[in-house]
């Protein structure tokens, strides 16, 4: 039953600390899961869920409504739980978000990046963002999965409040790139581009984009990988290509396609992301196992 409780925890109340949301919200998350701590969380955007059972046997599986901060699924194709997954034949856990909520859904950039400081508060070292978005190289076609190298935050909005001077330098892992390739050598790296949406990119913004030095554009990522840099996270990011960029292709933009890439891409996709969070845990040797 869900806790009468969370409706206490507002996070577009001022007086409210999102970090102790957080921590109340990795509190109710650990009960449910059984274990004091997961060692990886996982962000699932359009094309990517299939990767939750593909990572190991959930052990737990949470509404997001039943936590503290958190909000049911607002876009279609992403699912609303939390599940605590068994990594392998490991005792180690992966925290798998199956949506994720959106600049533009209007709740306040606290509730955007309330998984990340959930994922730190549940003792989460590694966060792997992963998005569906459109591609500003034409050889990247429907499908094409790409890393993240850098970003261009375009909201106009940062998830830091106060005086907290955050360095950004290498906020997207070269060393999770790198171990990204061990699995897949033609996984191609760019520059993803976060605008605030709801509504797709004109031509003329994607060229924008593209004299910046973007090569993908969407409306999600950058904003969390801020605060997961904030938590001191170290960040995969991983996007989807499901079409390509407005004024790039000769076709119009729409919701539907971004679903039909992602159905197409996501056995792919699962396999591709599985394998990166059993390399991430492989080199976890020395670390105790989550619950210790």
């Amino acid at each position: 039953m869900t806790d009468s409780r969370i409706d206490s925890f507002d996070l577009r109340d001022p007086s409210v600390d999102p970090f102790a949301v957080a921590a109340k919200a990795a509190e109710v998350i650990a009960q449910r899961a059984g274990t004091t701590r997961h060692d990886v969380a996982l962000v699932l955007g359009s094309g990517w869920g299939q990767t939750g059972d593909l990572i190991g046997r959930t052990v737990a599986t949470i509404d997001n409504a039943d936590v503290p901060g958190f909000a049911r699924a607002a876009v279609a194709g992403h699912s609303g739980v939390i599940r605590s997954v068994a990594i392998g034949e490991t005792e180690r856990r992966a925290l798998v978000y199956g949506t994720r909520t959106h600049f533009y859904e209007g709740r306040g950039i606290r509730s955007v990046v309330h998984s990340i400081r959930t994922a730190a508060a549940a003792g989460c070292r590694t966060i792997v963002l992963t998005n569906g978005c459109g591609g500003l190289n034409p050889t990247w076609m429907p499908g094409t999965p790409v890393l993240i190298r850098d970003h261009l935050n375009l909201t106009a909005a940062s998830p830091i409040e106060g005086a907290n001077f955050v360095d950004l330098t290498d906020l997207y892992s070269a060393r999770l790139r790198e171990l990204a390739r061990t699995v897949d050598p033609d996984l191609d790296e760019g520059v993803y581009v976060q605008f605030r949406g709801p509504h797709y990119e004109t031509p003329a913004e994607v060229q924008m984009a593209k004299i910046l030095g973007g090569d993908l554009v969407g409306m999600s990522t950058a904003l969390e990988a801020i605060a997961a840099r904030q938590c001191g996270l170290e960040v995969l990011g991983i996007s989807l290509v499901t079409n390509r960029a407005a004024g790039v292709g000769d076709q119009p933009l729409s919701h539907e396609e971004v679903l039909a890439a992602g159905h197409a891409a996501a056995e792919r996709c699962g396999h591709l992301l599985a394998a990166v969070v059993a390399k991430i845990e492989a080199q976890w040797g020395h670390l105790p196992p989550a619950g210790e």
